[in-house]
């Protein structure tokens, strides 16, 4: 929770007195992340969690007609010391991103080569999904977003660009016989239907015609 409890107590003392409503949707335009979903219930969990602790405090109490009661929240004196200690050891550490990705990849040689450059052409599809989604965030400015969100937008998207360039060359290193693959007399098993892959991905990502990177270019998002 304490990368949630960061944002929650920095949107917090941005914005109050404010919702717990008005916080997820802060949640979701500050992030970053493609498509990410902020579960309300998340929300509202962090906001009790806090009050408990002395970092956050109610400031009133609304009702709308039928609809639920609505409390605003400011911080503390507490949460405000609390925000800064958690902004700076997020500023000045580095941790590695928990990815299962990175859990997988020591065992390639479990998969055959087919398997393992379709799964990497399908996974490059899917990044560039996610750059080409960055682009046009960039590209909108309407939403009058402060200067730090757009370089938070240019970072992921440097980084959906970068892996999906990783992906093309290492399944073109496959193809060309590279590495060793324990499975290569195995036919490709599909995927279950609980492991299908990201929905975001149709049959002919996995086809993309085999791309290198040159130094000094970057691959674009299209064939």
């Amino acid at each position: 929770m304490s990368t949630m409890r960061l944002m929650v107590l920095g949107l917090v003392s941005s914005l109050q007195p404010v919702h717990g409503h008005d916080i997820r949707r802060g949640l979701l335009a500050y992030d970053g992340r493609p498509a990410m979903s902020v579960p309300a219930g998340s929300v509202y969990h962090a906001l009790r969690k806090l009050t408990e602790e002395g970092l956050l405090e109610p400031v009133t109490r609304e009702r709308e007609g039928a609809r639920p009661e609505r409390t605003t929240y400011r911080t503390t004196p507490a949460g405000v010391r609390e925000f800064r200690v958690l902004l700076r050891r997020y500023w000045w550490q580095y941790q590695l991103p928990s990815d299962p990705f990175l859990a997988a990849l020591p065992f390639l040689p479990s998969l055959s080569r087919t398997e393992a450059v379709m799964a990497l052409r399908t996974r490059a599809g899917v990044l560039w999904s996610f750059a080409e989604q960055q682009r046009r965030d960039l590209a909108d400015r309407t939403a009058g977003r402060p200067q730090h969100v757009d370089w938070q937008l240019e970072r992921a998207l440097r980084w959906f660009e970068c892996e999906a360039d990783w992906c093309v060359e290492i399944a073109d290193r496959i193809e060309d016989g590279m590495g060793v693959h324990d499975t290569d007399l195995l036919p490709y098993a599909p995927a279950d239907a609980g492991e299908a892959p990201h929905p975001a991905v149709d049959g002919e990502l996995a086809a993309r015609p085999r791309r290198r990177t040159t130094p000094g270019k970057r691959a674009t998002a299209r064939a």
